[in-house]
């Protein structure tokens, strides 16, 4: 099939940041693109050929969406899969595949698949509701702390919380979720894998992912990360293992925990273009997001090493800010060697909400985790 300049049409559920950045290099190829999102000022609404606003989980909208491009991918999870199921039944190239996409759409399916494959990760229970957790925790069977999680919906550090005690339990929501054992880990590490439709895998290099104690966001990734090289190489034959086994095509983001004595565990996955690997835009010789296009037609795979140490910054929106945003002191840390802004054409702030990212690359990744923490110290994003 000829995708450059042509008849080829490829569809993208989600409009949001991540969208806006496949954009960018479905355009560099001339590609054909049409994007389905819920909001009419959806990023990727200025860079697409086609933009249909409609709800990502109603049946549908989807289907309907679907029938007219060969392929389909997305930018998000949540999105309806019985409607992409039937697009595949009847002839329609969606990646990832169904089959993929249900198991991680669901956290608790996410961990039991992890279970049933040997695949390391921190010890857990499943509830369908969450006056459960009471009833385990009465009759033993689970200990203050943990992480509380959400099945389903969970997103930009929504849908997790560390529970201490009963009382944080108010809070939550009363549905599906998961009680996590917490983890006393060295690191937070993650690996992306690429994987093609015509069976090419690669691995990125694993990067090192320092988290907002408060947002549970990540605030910074480092790449590369600074760890033992035997701790990476556990790293990324873990991620291929998980990519293996849930047949996953396109990107594949794996997150990991390193513990203290350099266990790797999984902790979750992400079927898509991920927050870690936008480092790759200015430090790696394939960014991530050409990678995932690569992967989803069927195209040579690129190299995924890096041409120097890359961070990435988080802007998120300020305590107490919400309205109309303002990026302060975005001059400033422009005229630093080596800082990118990647502005996400969210009108609206609010607290902690992602509005952008900085790439700080540098040939010392300590030299670059300095001018990050510079970076992040100066710019603010707050409302007018």
């Amino acid at each position: 099939m000829h995708y450059f300049s042509s008849d080829f049409k490829l569809g993208i559920l989600g409009g949001g940041q991540l969208g806006k950045m496949l954009l960018y290099e479905t355009r560099k190829w001339d590609i054909y693109t049409k994007v389905l999102d819920a909001s009419k000022e959806a990023p990727c609404k200025i860079a697409c050929n086609d933009f249909v606003v409609g709800s990502l989980l109603d049946f549908d909208t989807v289907y309907n969406f679907g029938k007219d491009v060969d392929v389909l991918t997305i930018e998000i999870e949540n999105v309806n899969v019985d409607a992409l199921e039937k697009l595949e039944s009847e002839g329609i190239k969606v990646y990832p595949p169904t089959r993929s996409l249900r198991i991680i759409q669901n956290k608790a399916n996410q961990k039991l698949f992890y279970v049933d494959n040997n695949i390391p990760t921190a010890n857990f229970q499943r509830f369908a509701y969450k006056s459960e957790i009471t009833d385990s925790f009465n009759n033993g069977a689970l200990q203050f702390p943990f992480i509380w999680k959400a099945a389903q919906f969970g997103y930009d550090g929504q849908g997790v919380k560390v529970v201490r005690s009963l009382t944080d339990l108010n809070e939550l929501p009363a549905g599906e979720c998961i009680a996590e054992e917490m983890v006393h880990f060295k690191n937070e590490l993650a690996v992306i894998v690429a994987r093609s439709s015509n069976g090419e895998v690669k691995t990125y290099p694993v990067v090192e992912m320092e988290f907002h104690p408060e947002a549970n966001q990540v605030e910074y990734v480092l790449c590369p990360a600074r760890i033992d090289d035997e701790v990476a190489k556990k790293a990324q034959e873990i991620a291929l293992k998980v990519s293996e086994k849930i047949q996953q095509v396109g990107l594949l983001a794996v997150e990991l925990f390193q513990t203290q004595n350099d266990t790797i565990l999984v902790n979750e996955v992400a079927p898509r273009p991920h927050n870690s690997g936008h480092y790759s835009i200015e430090a790696s010789y394939t960014n991530q997001f050409e990678q995932h296009i690569r992967a989803i037609l069927g195209l040579p795979l690129g190299i995924t090493d890096s041409k120097v140490a890359g961070i990435m910054v988080n802007l998120v929106g300020e305590e107490g800010h919400t309205g109309d945003v303002v990026y302060e002191n975005l001059d400033t840390i422009i005229k630093k060697h080596g800082v990118t802004p990647h502005i996400y054409g969210k009108k609206q702030t609010r607290p902690f909400r992602k509005m952008g990212h900085v790439t700080i690359v540098n040939k010392n990744i300590e030299r670059a985790r300095e001018i990050a923490q510079q970076v992040k110290e100066t710019i603010k994003v707050i409302s007018k």
